[in-house]
């Protein structure tokens, strides 16, 4: 694994990188001019430097079974060629204004009179604006909130950087993404919901909620129910699994991958379908219900796991 660090004035960035050391990560860098790193990350010592940004990424690409870790990222240049890896992971990182203020003049023993935070804004509101892309374009954002070190640092041990997941997903969180992607999709005032059908590990059939074909969506009043919440009004609306279902022939004995549970009548059309898994993100109003039939069905039903 190749983590990138990217983070604001006085965030955090280095003591990210002095943590992952300590978890066994060789801190790697290359040479740039004006680098922030070279003035303010000597207490933090590097295993590595190269010429160039290529020449390191050429290492990393041959010892990509190893840890490295690299901080004070702002080159896009070197993020753009770096990101398409498979096994980088760019982080960064960002912390209250006031409490960045207080550690960049505890840090540089300054007082608040010889540099106040009107001043600081300033130079952090300039930093900003260049990282902004930066920051749009991360896999992983951390939030240092934290006032003693050994508190983000156990922070950062619950967040669990280097879980392999965070660089390739496993089936579940694949297919769990994916219907949380298709969910996108649904335009019910209600709520929006996203299923995906799989078989063999391969997506056969994918749903989203709202109203049938050539009827009005339901945000534009297709159905009275979830636009007026009339309770004597029939809900127009199909549900995800249901779309999913009527659009697959080949459902049986596969797995149903949903980002809330089924509700009692899709559960019934799940079991007719012959489906042999179920996988769910949220709890719904009819769970033990949905549950029961199930488990009569010898249907297994289980919740996600991230």
């Amino acid at each position: 694994m190749f983590i990138g660090i990217s983070g604001t004035l006085s965030s955090g960035k280095t003591e990210v990188a002095r943590y992952l050391t300590y978890c066994g990560f060789k801190y790697i860098d290359y040479k740039r001019e004006n680098d922030e790193s070279n003035n303010l990350n000597q207490a933090l010592k590097k295993d590595l430097i190269f010429d160039d940004y290529n020449a390191l990424i050429i290492h990393v690409t041959k010892n990509w079974k190893e840890n490295f870790v690299i901080t004070h990222l702002d080159d896009h240049e070197f993020l753009s060629e770096v990101s398409i890896r498979p096994f980088f992971l760019h982080v960064t990182v960002d912390a209250p204004v006031a409490r960045r203020y207080e550690r960049y003049i505890l840090k540089h023993e300054l007082t608040k009179d010889e540099f106040p935070l009107v001043k600081f804004i300033e130079s952090s509101d300039h930093f900003l604006l260049e990282l902004e892309i930066i920051f749009k374009n991360s896999d992983f954002k951390i939030i240092n909130s934290t006032i003693q070190v050994e508190q983000f640092y156990q922070k950062l041990s619950e967040l669990n950087l280097l879980k392999s997941t965070r660089l390739r997903p496993n089936w579940d969180n694949y297919f769990m993404s994916l219907a949380d992607l298709a969910s996108r999709r649904s335009n019910c005032m209600k709520r929006r919901v996203g299923c995906v059908i799989v078989k063999d590990n391969r997506v056969i059939a994918t749903g989203y909620n709202g109203t049938p074909r050539n009827l009005k969506n339901c945000n534009e009043g297709g159905c009275e129910r979830c636009n007026r919440e009339l309770p004597d009004s029939n809900c127009l609306c199909l549900h995800a699994e249901e779309n999913a279902l009527l659009y697959s022939n080949k459902a049986n004995g596969s797995t149903l991958y949903c980002d809330t549970c089924p509700c009692l009548q899709c559960t019934i059309k799940i079991i007719q379908c012959g489906i042999r898994e179920v996988v769910y993100k949220k709890e719904y109003k009819f769970d033990q219900q949905s549950k029961s039939l199930f488990d009569q069905s010898n249907v297994l039903l289980r919740r996600y796991q991230d």
